[in-house]
């Protein structure tokens, strides 16, 4: 069992270890899980954790971060390595954290580092404790807990993904151990020759605990003796800085993660026509000890699935390369390996082979039926059965083909294979066409009694596709299809951080929770009323997984925001202009605070999605009203007044309007679409009523009141109300997209 307690003489730890961060606000990196308002950094705070595995390549955190929540947790924190630790030693654990719950009700936190090196029945013995909770699991690999990891185990964990350190976060790591008095070189005067630090940060590549040794190495050489005296000086030297770090070594493991990550890159830079990164990925192969006959392998499977009919030929470069590298060998074979790699990546590209595939899955899809009587075999049966007769043998005609049936009746028509248009592919592309427009026309023709026959293309149709989605949901309330509409435009990640600055409906929040699970979502509440709602709303889940939900406005909420460091990646609203009372036809002289307020809380490159009514289209009421019995003058005045008010909303133009909300503002890619939405909308009393009303600046009622006059208008509203209300009509509502993105 290993504690992590500081060593009782901390300088003979090497210099990784002794800068280990020691609580959340040292970490450096990982700012997509351990960021300000991220679920995991408030769950490490709130000591509300539950099981997590911590995947990533070495040096990333992953120890680290088990190491603050050791340090947070009021819990008893355990730690083994799944390297030294056996059967034995999980139930040992298992009965301790057991005793430590009855008599303390403490519950126990168990680190297992490397933990994918635990065999599966290893694995299963922790997993009882872990489902019911008198564990909580942390888990380190550095392999894919997907491939890796009992599927239990993972299924009852969050996966939180640590990626390589960037280069800024190096940098700062490597500043904090020269200047730290205590742990780091801060007593003497380390100086670097030029770019010699660059080369420590660049050749590390993304591993801080490879930085900090060579860091180390590079300044404890650099002296001699080692330590000198305080506010000595230590000059680094470029050689010093290369001797110290070497050649960085080349993370991968030819039966793990990396292994199939890397040969993936590679197969997808040949299909992308890539050749730079294709011979890249494959320098990376070789410098690691991959088989070259494997790479050969894939690029074989690749002649035939990326290439194909394009350039028939690539199949036999790739073969002579493979055989010829048989005789060669390396280090000579790399240029047959190059070849080979080359070849595919610059020639023309078809995946028509994949019709292979369709045709395969029409297997299943229905019952084929038997091969056709005129394609059967005539040797054995003709005269009993008529087999083989009608048979028409392609080389009698002038051009060795005539139009007949091949496939299956059931199946007549159905196409597989869509010819590519590049290379040989493109050269026969017309032939083919033309004579399946032949062939078709005549397999009409033959069968043109048997009304049941339907001819089908298999390759999907995403157009079609994707307007029959559309059209399935043109039944949703108008709030969900407006949500759809908005987050239609966001390709989210699920450690994005995102900030709702208007939607008292809650539907673009909890679309936006189950978007950003280890991310977070933050809410601007304009009233206690719905900050009450939406906090009921969110009842159900754990106290981490609810939404930050923040009574006021986006000016109220600003100021706190960024002073604890909180930007966003994505600032969503709905109805956020209009729900203030504003109109965007009253043009404001400079940008309005709330557009400027979202650019402020934005992070870099953070986008902005809204909603906003366009008014002036859609339904009218005017169009409603019919057969009623209603003073013709009062309905006339009343239909001319809506046409006016329309009319003047088109002249002063809403989009334009809506643009010089942004005016003078940083945001960039400024983006404006017009969408339309269809619900069954009851016109209830109460709707009305907000309708009607003069009292909010920019309403349809206030607008109407300055074209007829309060008092004409509040009487026409009278009329207006019982002929209306409880009405279940087909509305149309027209609303603007809009987009922008922050640009530093």
């Amino acid at each position: 069992m290993e504690l992590f307690e500081q060593s009782a003489d901390a300088e003979i730890e090497p210099l990784a270890a002794r800068m280990r961060p020691r609580n959340l606000d040292e970490f450096i990196g990982q700012n997509h899980i351990v960021g300000p308002g991220r679920l995991l950094r408030r769950a490490i705070v709130a000591d509300g954790l539950s099981s997590l595995i911590f995947f990533g390549p070495p040096g990333t955190g992953k120890t680290t971060l088990a190491r603050v929540i050791a340090g947070t947790t009021k819990g008893n924190f355990v730690s083994l390595n799944a390297v030294l630790a056996g059967v034995a030693d999980i139930r040992r654990e298992i009965e301790r954290a057991r005793e430590l719950w009855n008599l303390q009700r403490r519950r126990t936190i168990l680190f297992v580092d490397e933990v994918h090196r635990w065999n599966k029945s290893q694995q299963d013995a922790l997993l009882p404790w872990v489902e019911n909770g008198l564990i909580i699991l942390i888990g380190a690999t550095t392999e894919n807990p997907y491939f890796e990891v009992n599927k239990a185990l993972v299924s009852r964990s969050r996966i939180f993904q640590l990626t390589r350190l960037e280069k800024k976060a190096l940098r700062l790591i490597a500043e904090r151990a020269i200047r730290d008095v205590d742990r780091g070189y801060g007593r003497w005067r380390i100086e670097f020759e030029a770019d010699s630090l660059e080369h420590l940060i660049n050749v590390s590549s993304g591993d801080a605990r490879s930085l900090l040794n060579a860091l180390e190495l590079a300044i404890e050489t650099s002296s001699s003796p080692f330590p000198p005296e305080e506010d000595s000086l230590i000059e680094i030297s470029m050689m010093a800085a290369e001797e110290s770090i070497q050649r960085k070594v080349v993370l991968y493991d030819k039966e793990g993660d990396y292994h199939f990550d890397t040969i993936s890159a590679f197969i997808k830079s040949i299909r992308g026509s890539d050749p730079d990164a294709a011979l890249y990925w494959m320098a990376l192969m070789i410098r690691a000890g991959e088989d070259p006959k494997y790479i050969f392998r894939r690029m074989l499977i690749s002649a035939s699935e990326d290439v194909g009919l394009a350039a028939p030929e690539a199949l036999g470069v790739v073969l002579d390369a493979a055989e010829t590298f048989d005789r060669v060998g390396l280090p000579e074979g790399q240029f047959h390996l190059t070849q080979a790699a080359l070849y595919l990546a610059t020639c023309p590209k078809s995946n028509s082979t994949l019709g292979y595939f369709d045709a395969l899955k029409s297997l299943d899809e229905q019952d084929w039926g038997e091969v056709p009587s005129h394609l059967r075999d005539a040797n054995r049966d003709k005269h009993a059965f008529g087999h083989g007769e009608g048979y028409k043998y392609p080389h009698a005609w002038r051009e060795h083909w005539t139009a007949q049936q091949y496939l299956p009746r059931k199946l007549a028509g159905r196409i597989f294979y869509a010819p590519g248009e590049l290379g040989y592919e493109g050269e026969v592309r017309k032939a083919v066409l033309t004579r399946r427009e032949i062939q078709i026309a005549t397999v009409l023709a033959e069968e043109e009694e048997s009304k049941d026959e339907i001819l089908t293309y298999t390759p999907v149709d995403k157009q079609r596709d994707s307007w029959l989605r559309r059209a399935e949901f043109t039944a949703e309330p108008l709030a969900l299809q407006i949500r759809r509409l908005l987050f239609e435009k966001w390709r989210s990640k699920r450690h994005e951080r995102v900030l709702v600055a208007s939607d008292s409906s809650g539907t673009l929040i909890w679309e936006a929770s189950r978007r950003v699970p280890e991310g977070g979502v933050a809410a601007l509440c304009p009233s206690a009323s719905v900050y009450d709602a939406l906090r009921w709303m969110a009842g159900g889940l754990s106290p981490v997984e609810v939404p930050e939900l923040i009574l006021g406005d986006i000016e109220s909420a600003k100021a706190e925001l960024i002073r604890n460091g909180r930007r966003f990646d994505m600032i969503c609203a709905r109805n956020w202009l209009s729900a203030q009372g504003l109109s965007i036809q009253y043009n404001p002289s400079r940008p309005h605070k709330l557009i400027a307020g979202a650019y402020e809380l934005a992070s870099s490159d953070g986008r902005l999605l809204m909603a906003e009514p366009h008014r002036g289209s859609g339904t009218s009421l005017s169009r409603l009203l019919t057969n009623i019995d209603w003073n013709r003058d009062i309905e006339k005045r009343f239909r001319e007044t809506e046409t006016q008010l329309v009319s003047k909303l088109t002249v002063r133009g809403e989009q334009e309007a809506l643009v010089s909300f942004f005016s003078d503002t940083d945001w960039a890619e400024l983006n404006i679409e017009t969408q339309t939405v269809r619900e069954k909308r009851l016109l209830s009393a109460s709707l009305l009523d907000s309708w009607f009303s003069v009292a909010k600046k920019g309403s349809y009622g206030y607008e109407m009141s300055l074209l007829m006059g309060s008092k004409e208008w509040i009487e026409t509203a009278a009329l207006l109300k019982p002929t209306l209300c409880d009405k279940l009509v087909d509305w149309k509502t027209e609303i603007f997209i809009i987009s922008a993105v922050k640009r530093l």
